[in-house]
Order: structure tokens, then sequence, then C-alpha cells
């Protein structure tokens, strides 16, 4: 069984640096909204999401025909191929298990494109040569989890016009994107009108840090596809609560601002020291740290205290390969002090 981060309820009394979750938590506004939306719930939730696709609407720049809310990015993922049936898909290895799980549940046959460590885990132009007209589907992941590694939109281009070409949907997940120094200079937003086969997965979790709520989002032109996600979904899959919390977080500008200015420099810390310490990083595009250490190194921490995401799980990983979440300052002093006294032995 794939097992995931965040896991508190097994792991009680640890810091958990495995899920990676805005350094600042749940805005107040949000919390709020959420609790508002407990005490509405006497009544079915928006089936059409109507306030939030309008609020979402107009923070993407997007039209709110264009956009399909659910339980978590998972929900739109799982219901995209329930919708498509795709019979072959191309999977990035290492990259986010939900799609594989996806694909697999509906008997699909999937390629993987390994990304090899010594080219830092970035994608190369192997990926668009294995995408043909038999390929029904691509998920691809930017900033990628578990790496943290960015792809530039020159090359996420190519395989869009690759995927237009033959005829694949090319799922793009983002939901890291806006965790990012500069997210307007990768996200393929302005793609969705030139590709209707360009899906692209948003969520509110990491962000506004609210996991708990479960809320995400697609994006696409293809109105159609929208309709038969919409017909092998689950009605009031957006609970009151969520969907309360979701319109809330998007008038929190400030927060967005000052959060990332703290992860950027949080991130920053943690890099210069950790590679001072001696530890291989590879990527950090967003709010997570990739990075390489001994074999059992997830243990020695867990038993100091902290929790951290051991990435031996994913498909094209083996052991020894580790994800960290950027957090406070004053977390970040307790990990790097785990961190040292794991390095000299103590």
């Amino acid at each position: 069984m794939h097992k995931h981060g965040g896991d508190v309820y097994r792991n009680a009394g640890v810091i958990d640096y495995s899920a990676n979750i805005n350094l600042k938590g749940m805005p107040e506004a949000v919390a709020d909204a959420a609790v508002e939306g407990v005490r509405k719930s006497f009544a079915y939730p928006d089936v059409e999401c109507e306030e939030l696709r309008k609020a979402l609407s107009e923070e993407e720049g997007i039209p709110a025909e264009y956009i399909r809310c659910g339980n978590g990015a998972a929900d739109i993922i799982f219901s995209l191929v329930y919708a498509l049936k795709p019979k072959k898909a191309i999977l990035l290895a290492p990259s986010f298990y939900e799609y594989e799980q996806a694909l697999r549940a509906s008997g699909c046959n999937i390629d993987y494109c390994y990304l090899r460590e010594e080219a830092g885990f970035k994608p190369d132009e192997g990926l668009p040569e294995m995408i043909d007209k038999d390929t029904d589907m691509l998920f691809i992941c930017n900033p990628n989890n578990p790496t943290g590694v960015l792809c530039d939109r020159d090359y996420l281009g190519k395989v869009s016009d690759r995927c237009r070409e033959c005829g694949t949907y090319m799922i793009l997940d983002e939901c890291f994107i806006d965790l990012i120094d500069d997210p307007d200079a990768y996200t393929m937003k302005a793609y969705l009108e030139k590709n209707d086969r360009l899906v692209i997965l948003k969520a509110f979790t990491k962000l506004y840090a609210m996991p708990g709520l479960r809320l995400g989002y697609g994006l696409c032109r293809n109105t159609g596809l929208m309709e038969r996600i919409k017909e092998v979904s689950q009605p009031w899959s957006v609970s009151l609560p969520a969907q309360m919390a979701g319109v809330a977080a998007l008038k929190e500008k400030e927060y967005v601002r000052t959060s990332k200015e703290e992860i950027l420099r949080q991130k920053k810390r943690l890099v210069t020291e950790l590679e001072a310490m001696g530890y291989k990083i590879y990527g950090y595009g967003a709010n997570y740290i990739f990075f390489k250490a001994d074999d059992d190194f997830s243990r020695k921490c867990l038993e100091k205290g902290i929790m951290i995401r051991d990435c031996s799980n994913y498909e094209g990983l083996q052991k020894g390969f580790y994800r960290i979440a950027v957090r406070s300052a004053e977390d970040n002093d307790i990990l790097l002090k785990v961190f040292r006294e794991l390095k000299e032995g103590l």
C-alpha cells in the first residue's frame, strides 16, 4: 500500500515535515467561513459551486464554464479517468501516486517515463517522444511532487503540442504552482485556448493550509469534457463548508503575499544550511525540498521527534530519498538541529 505524508494520527506528538502545507496555517477568515458553512449545512451544498466558480473565474482569469470543482484535486483526477476511460497512459516516475491509483482502478495500461538522478530528475525530450496516437492520457506535475523540479513553459508547450497532435489528454497538475517564486512565468493557463485536451489541476490544500476541508478544481476549455466529468462524479462532492472556505480564501491576498515571502526566506535558509552539512539536494521549486540521505534516515528523524517523507515507495525511487516541508523559523531550528546531530552521529 502506498503511504502518504501527513499521517499525524499514527504519529502523535511529532513535528510534521512530511506534508507540504503553508507554514502560516489556515487563515482565520477561512476557518470562520468553514464554521459558518457548518452552521448552514442543514441545506444541501450548491451542486454547481456557482459562487465559488465565479470567484475562481475572477482569480484565474478563466471563464467559469472552464472550471470544475471537486473534493480535492484527487477527486478531479479520478473523475477524469472515469470519464475518459483511457486504455494507455504515460506517467513520469517518480510523481504523485494518485495518478497511478486512478489509472489502475480503471484498468489502464501505464508506461513510465523514468526521471534520472544523474539528470537531476528533470524531464527531457524522451517524454514527448514517448507520446503517440495510442497514448490516451499523460499526467505531469509542475513543480513535480516529490522532486520539487520545475519544467519551463517552453518545454511544457512542446509536450502540449505533441499531445494535441496525437489526440492525447494532457493532465497538468499545478497544485503547487502558486507557492513557487514566479507562478506567472510557469503556469500553462494561456495554453488552454490552444489545446482543448489540456486540463490543469489546482487545489486550495497547500496554499491555504486546508487539506482537511478537501477542495480542488480543474481548468479546461473543453466544456464537453467538463460535462462528462460531471456525469461520472457524485453530486454534492464539494461540501458547503469547503465552498464557503474557498470563497473566503480567494480574498486572502495579503496572506498569500506574506506566506510566499516567508516560505522563500525559510527555504533559502534550509537549502543553504543542509548543503553546508553535506546533504545532496535536488529540487525545491515550491514549499518543499527533495534530498538524499542514508537509508534509515526517516526512522532516525522520527526517533528524534520529527516526521519527514520517506519517498522510497514512489515508482522510480529507492531507499535514501526524502522530502521535507518548509515550516516556520522555530520549527526549522529544530529540524536543522536534528539533521546536524544525525550527520555528526549524535
